[in-house]
């Protein structure tokens, strides 16, 4: 099993919430799966084959592959808005807000690459009705963001003109890690989001005279 399968299937408490045992199975399965093959290439089969289980069994938990999808989407997005959350609310100036919600940002992204590449590019899977509520997740998190830029700039702390598409700018760079991180690189997942809370800080030009 290599670094991203043990990320994907491995201990820790991502999917603590999910039960029975054999959900949780099966959801870790499927990230492996939709990670490695694509949600439109991977198979119920094939989820059920890695999770050690029959595909009957898989529709016991799950009427369909996309339900497992936005299962794990929603789990994943509800975690980014928490993270986001928890940033906008923390004591300290805009700058600090901000660099303790890109740090805490990027490093769930990067421990959890395998997931969070699922959850970020394979969305546009999800059925009208579900994509309409991880869409809406994600817009809550975007709004939290923009209130601590927006915040940086009516302070004098941020030169940022433009909010709405810095904001964008920001996640952009954030969620991006997802693609490129492996476990086995040169950087932690803590010195990642370090390394782009002090990239972000420029971008906005915190700290500038």
């Amino acid at each position: 099993m290599d670094a991203e399968a043990r990320e994907a299937a491995g201990a820790g408490d991502e999917w603590a919430d999910v039960t029975p045992d054999a959900a949780r199975r099966l959801v870790r399965a499927a990230v492996e799966a939709f990670a490695e093959r694509g949600y439109h290439a991977t198979t119920t089969r094939d989820i059920a084959g890695r999770a050690g289980m029959s595909p009957a069994a898989l529709y016991i938990h799950y009427r369909t592959k996309e339900e497992l999808l936005y299962r794990i989407s929603g789990i994943g997005h509800e975690k980014a808005l928490a993270i986001m959350g928890e940033a906008a609310a923390a004591d300290g100036s805009a700058a600090e807000r901000l660099a303790g919600a890109v740090r805490t940002f990027v490093r769930w992204h990067a421990e959890h690459h395998t997931t969070a590449r699922v959850i970020q590019y394979e969305l546009q899977a999800l059925g009208p009705e579900h994509y309409a509520e991880i869409t809406a997740l994600r817009r809550r998190t975007d709004r939290l963001l923009r209130q601590i830029i927006q915040d940086g700039a009516d302070s004098g702390e941020f030169r940022a003109d433009d909010v709405p598409g810095t904001t964008l700018a920001v996640l952009s760079l954030c969620v991006d890690v997802a693609r490129w991180f492996t476990a086995d690189g040169r950087r932690t997942p803590d010195e990642v989001g370090v390394l782009y809370a002090g990239l972000v800080l420029r971008m906005v030009g915190a700290g500038a005279e």
